[in-house]
């Protein structure tokens, strides 16, 4: 049995046994120095070098800064705005629930803390309007996903540490795939709660009492201006950014809308530090991956793949396949720290821009976001509408049917992605 196979199945093994999958990876490289006679200390040399990065602060001050947005009353500022907006149309509440989860996406960078955010109050709102209780959570848990693809997004950092491309190319290269998808999820959302005669029972838009929500949620909708703003007006890092998003929420929390308590802070902290712990993944997964430059994986992937088709839209298609297999498993994250170093070459190598390969693999990300076992953000749509994840499970097939659709616009319309990043900076060289 060669080297590849005896870590492929000792990989396999270790996750199927429930070993958390940062010591399953880690054992498996531990396993694989040994093979190719590598001293150990190049995990303790990689672990210590993953974590000193600059930008990956930006991470858990994005998480702080939009946990304390969510109980500072950002969120329901942004519910209210959503509301005057959609509220008299077929599946009103659901489709506030998207848009609102849209406009947060902008301000946490994270699945999970979104649909935390939106979900704890449109969930039990969607129940008292008669819908059925699965389908409110799937709607959450999908839309919350739009955290991790709508600027700033914590798996575009990781993905452009990895790969070392641009983060501020890779959060512009977000929004229009962002809005396409929100428009894609609204749709769903519409036809299913039109054939099942949910909602609709809200007041027509009129400017009225849209301005006035507008105008009480200034502060809300002031953050992901300064944020973006800040960061392609020149003003700021995306790291810095993130600094400026946490004074900028404990402010208005503290000051503004006072609803911030010290209590409420704490618990934000507790909260961001349980949310950020995974990036304990980072030390044994880029170890994982810089041993595949040992074993040639790259070049053996490229070569495997090549011979069945050169077709880049196939191979993209192919690889999006396997990810969104991958991702029914294993933790985002890690998903992106160790398959970016085998299929970046690849897709590089027939001529797919790295930027656009990064949204590929956060919209990928995404969908495994909504599915089990692991769907993160199942989990916690699970937990707030106390219903089980496989019932949502089911409830969430068409969301993620608009997903792989959003998935498979990009991969044959690339400039969706590029415009933006292209216009602002020129394209990369």
């Amino acid at each position: 049995m060669s080297s590849l196979a005896i870590l492929a199945v000792a990989f396999v093994v270790l996750t199927v046994m429930g070993i958390p999958l940062f010591v399953s990876v880690g054992l498996t490289t531990a396993l694989a120095l040994f093979l190719i006679d590598i001293p150990y200390t190049l995990m303790a040399q990689t672990g210590y070098g993953s974590l000193t990065p600059f930008p990956l602060l930006t991470i858990p001050l994005f998480v702080l800064a939009g946990r304390l947005m969510e109980v500072g009353g950002m969120a329901n500022r942004m519910i209210a705005i959503a509301t005057n907006l959609v509220g008299a149309y077929r599946g009103s509440m659901g489709l506030v629930t998207v848009f609102a989860c849209m406009l947060f996406a902008a301000l946490s960078g994270s699945g999970p803390a979104t649909t935390a955010a939106i979900g704890s109050v449109t969930v039990p709102a969607m129940r008292r309007d008669g819908y059925d209780v699965p389908f409110a959570a799937a709607i959450t848990a999908s839309a919350g996903a739009l955290g991790s693809l709508i600027p700033p997004s914590n798996l575009m950092i990781i993905y452009g540490l990895v790969s070392e491309t641009s983060i501020p190319r890779l959060f512009l290269a977000g929004l229009i795939p962002g809005v396409m998808v929100t428009v894609l999820l609204m749709i769903t959302t519409y036809i299913i709660a039109r054939r099942r005669n949910y909602g609709g029972d809200g007041d027509p838009f009129t400017w009225g009492p849209f301005l006035k929500a507008a105008w009480d949620g200034k502060w809300a909708i002031g953050a992901p201006v300064l944020i973006l703003g800040g960061i392609y007006g020149g003003a700021f890092t995306p790291t810095e950014a993130a600094g400026v998003a946490v004074f900028y929420a404990l402010f208005v929390g503290l000051f503004v809308y006072r609803e911030l308590t010290v209590k409420k802070v704490i618990d934000a902290l507790r909260f961001t530090a349980l949310l950020t712990g995974i990036l304990i993944l980072l030390t044994p997964t880029l170890a994982f991956g810089q041993l595949t430059a040992f074993y040639d994986v790259p070049s053996a992937v490229q070569a495997g793949i090549t011979s069945i088709t050169t077709n880049v839209f196939l191979v993209m298609l192919l690889i999006g396949l396997f990810y969104i297999f991958i991702g029914t498993f294993m933790e985002s994250l890690a998903q992106i720290v160790l398959f970016t170093a085998v299929f970046l070459p690849l897709v590089t190598s027939l001529g797919v821009d790295p930027v656009m390969f990064g949204v590929f693999t956060v919209i990928t990300c995404e969908i495994g976001f909504l599915t089990p076992p692991l769907g993160a953000n199942l989990t916690v749509a699970a937990r707030i509408s106390g219903i089980s994840i496989e019932r949502i499970s089911v409830a969430v097939l068409p969301f993620i049917l608009a997903y792989v659709i959003g998935m498979v616009i990009l991969i044959f319309f690339p400039d969706l992605t590029l415009f933006l990043p292209d216009w602002f900076y020129g394209e990369a060289k």
